[in-house]
């Protein structure tokens, strides 16, 4: 009997579920989309039982849709967005909206941290910037703003670990690359930093358990199998966080390769065989899925949703172009950016709609269109929103560089992938060819090499990565467009730092609340 692999990808807007065979060829695929909610400026949360029902769905539509009788599948594992807190009760009950990563709540308890450790000494020990994203500045949020929610706390679980427990795993496991973003992690020895837990006084019993990926942890349940379509006793395996997923399904096993991700954010990761740390303090270190190795990692607070925001907020003539011609938004929008030359005439977008991340970490930093004249349409503006997005993830890429890190070729990921112009705006702004893969969902693909590795379809994760993951097209950078984007870019750099610097980020912010 065939087997065939089942991955998920629960995302921040939506969750996508895929059955591959055992040559990494898709048979099916399913995706459901969920709303964030937005109580106050920078604020960011979910409700996580609505991601369970709508990822669950997508199951049961891409088992459904794949021909595949469900006794077929062989495993399951999954990548899921990481650095989100949940609070449970102690009947494992949400106690309050799940707080995403995309959540700027908490610059006064990373001041706080500051006080307590050195910033230095803090990354040596975790490989992370101290920072507003990681779950330990929420933690001591909910403890201070919160504190009978806090006292109700049994557990503060990531959503990787909160679905493996609804798919019937019996206990909360974390894979290491997840439980990093605890921000109580030590990355080099894959275990709780106990001078970490004592220092910020959070009980080990209420965190999860760390546990490798692609370790076989479950099986389906009857009440889970009824709602997904799997059938009961699924071998389900640990999986992994997304960006660490995705650097499995694009191949990122060996140095000199990296990731680079557009998703609703952005992230680029790059292999390594030691728990380097980067000289300044600036890219975090975390769990490769394969045991023994790590990735250096930059992350963008937003990249792909900021373009979907261009669409809702300005594209409005063409969705209703796209539906009369019963063709798709970017598609139609594509054909459009490919006749604005390089540079968008002279406009720079600065995608901090969420706040600055990798490199520099200010989550007051804000969006920015500059340079507009009356010569500029809606056109222009589109494709420097893919300019200016993968300006920031340059901005990462450099970072990396500066750190001594290798960086030869890139293998690109994510929705963005299906535009050919976007694509070779990648190449022209990083100056490194960059190919794009057959599964463009390397998350979900990634997930389902780590579930085949717990089933013991392959014998490890490299092994299923080398067999599963193909490239798809190559982009050369184009020589003329390099000294564009080259100029582009510096003028980003010392806009930025302008406005940091003179404190315009943190004036609009005073104003927004």
């Amino acid at each position: 009997m065939a087997i065939y692999l089942a991955g998920i990808d629960i995302g921040t807007t939506g969750a996508k579920a895929m059955v591959f065979d055992q040559d990494g060829q898709p048979q099916s695929s399913a995706y459901q989309e969920y709303p964030c909610s937005y109580p106050k400026p920078g604020w960011v949360e979910q409700d996580p039982d609505f991601l369970v029902t709508a990822t669950m769905k997508a199951i049961r539509q891409a088992v459904n849709a794949s021909g595949v009788r469900p006794q077929e599948i062989g495993s399951i594992s999954l990548s899921a967005q990481r650095c989100c807190g949940i609070f449970l009760d102690d009947s494992e009950a949400p106690l309050r909206p799940m707080i995403s990563w995309q959540d700027n709540r908490t610059p006064a308890e990373v001041q706080e941290i500051a006080s307590l450790i050195d910033e230095a000494v803090y990354y040596k020990k975790t490989g992370f910037p101290n920072s507003t994203t990681w779950l330990i500045s929420k933690l001591l949020w909910v403890r201070k703003n919160e504190p009978d929610i806090w006292k109700k706390t049994h557990r503060v679980v990531q959503m990787h670990d909160y679905f493996l427990r609804a798919l019937g795993v019996e206990e909360y496991f974390v894979d290491h690359n997840d439980a990093g973003f605890f921000g109580l992690f030590d990355v080099d020895n894959g275990l709780w930093d106990a001078e970490l837990l004592d220092l910020f006084e959070i009980p080990e019993k209420i965190l999860p358990i760390p546990e490798k990926s692609g370790t076989l942890v479950g099986k389906i349940s009857r009440s889970a199998a009824q709602k997904c379509g799997l059938a009961p006793d699924t071998p389900v395996s640990v999986g992994a966080g997304d960006q660490s997923a995705g650097a499995v399904g694009s191949g990122i096993v060996e140095k000199g390769l990296v990731s680079i991700s557009l998703g609703t954010a952005g992230a680029v990761t790059a292999y390594l065989d030691s728990p380097f740390r980067d000289p300044a303090g600036k890219t975090m270190v975390t769990s490769h899925p394969i045991d023994g190795s790590w990735l250096l990692e930059g992350y963008q607070a937003a990249a792909a949703g900021v373009y979907r925001w261009y669409r809702d907020e300005f594209g409005a003539a063409e969705v209703i172009e796209a539906q009369q011609k019963n063709s798709d938004f970017y598609e139609l929008m594509n054909a459009k950016v490919a006749e604005i030359p390089p540079g968008s005439n002279g406009l720079l977008v600065m995608p901090y709609f969420a706040g600055a991340a990798t490199p520099r970490y200010n989550p007051a930093a804000r969006g920015l269109v500059l340079g507009l004249t009356f010569a500029h349409d809606r056109f222009c503006l589109a494709r420097a929103f893919m300019e200016g997005i993968s300006l920031d993830m340059r901005d990462m890429l450099n970072s990396m560089k500066n750190s001594g890190v290798d960086v030869k070729e890139a293998r690109i990921l994510g929705g963005p992938t299906k535009s050919t112009v976007w694509n070779q705006i990648q190449a022209d702004v990083y100056g490194i060819p960059v190919s794009s893969l057959k599964v463009a969902d390397a998350t979900v693909l990634g997930a389902a090499v780590l579930g085949g590795v717990g089933a013991g379809v392959y014998s490890s994760i490299k092994e299923g990565a080398k067999k599963l993951v193909r490239l798809n097209d190559r982009y050369e950078p184009n020589a003329g467009n390099i000294g564009i984007y080259d100029g582009l870019y510096d003028i980003y750099c010392r806009t930025f730092e302008g406005l940091e610097s003179n404190g315009i980020f943190s004036s609009l912010v005073s104003i927004q609340k």
